[in-house]
């Protein structure tokens, strides 16, 4: 059973925030959106913190323009009006917003640095997603970049930069350079996490502003387990 205050939003999980934009640290384990499980949400989450934080009796809005699979930590953006929602929307869409993401794996992949492109076709009843070489039946274009940043302590760490954003993208798509990601064994790995977590973290996000229009960039903390921090050492 998780502490009560695993689930609430504090000022030091608030990774940016403007009258139209807060960003905020998701723990590996939350979901951003309510689902079957019935666990509390991280949108439900950061509304009652800013209906909080600003006194406001009748709630607060608050817009959901991405996702990150709940074993999965790292930086999540949210729009606070419905301009910004609108916006922000579009700017996914039309792929306007650069992500960055950390993973970390145990076999050495087959290339150090590359763009790999795939078909992903998703089963929804078994949450898995099938990669393909190329275009088959119901199927969605995948292509991501990658980097091996560097080697330490048995395990290889990778910068990851998706091009687009389909489910289970990075976690399948390195599974085929035969590197799967840390903990992630329904794509590779010998054997799951205790924590429910995997070693992918959304570590940053980089975008012009939508209602400014100046350049953000969000970079969200690796999480402190004892595990993510010695990796602290490759950042720029």
């Amino acid at each position: 059973m998780l502490e009560p205050d695993f689930y609430k939003i504090t000022d030091k999980d608030i990774l940016f925030e403007d009258n139209h934009l807060i960003a905020v640290y998701k723990k590996a384990g939350w979901i951003v959106q309510s689902d079957d499980t019935g666990d509390p949400s991280l949108d439900e989450m950061v509304k009652a913190y800013i209906a909080q934080k600003y006194d406001k009796a009748n709630g607060a809005f608050l817009g959901v323009v991405h996702r990150i699979d709940r074993p999965v930590s790292g930086v999540i953006l949210f729009a606070k009006t419905s301009k910004a929602l609108d916006r922000i929307n579009k700017m996914f869409k039309e792929r306007e917003m650069h992500k960055t993401y950390w993973a970390v794996v145990r076999q050495k992949p087959s290339q150090m640095e590359g763009t790999l492109v795939h078909w992903l076709v998703k089963n929804p009843k078994k949450n898995i997603t099938t990669p393909y070489n190329e275009q088959v039946a119901g199927s969605q274009r995948a292509e991501l970049h990658f980097k091996v940043l560097g080697f330490l302590d048995g395990y290889y760490l990778i910068e990851v930069d998706p091009i687009t954003g389909r489910p289970h993208q990075i976690r399948v798509q390195l599974s085929t350079l035969g590197s799967p990601i840390v903990g992630d064994n329904k794509y590779g790995y010998p054997r799951g996490s205790r924590k429910k977590s995997i070693c992918l973290h959304a570590r940053r996000l980089q975008f012009i502003h939508p209602v400014k229009k100046e350049p953000v960039e969000i970079f969200a903390p690796l999480p402190k387990d004892g595990f993510w921090d010695k990796f602290e050492s490759f950042s720029k």
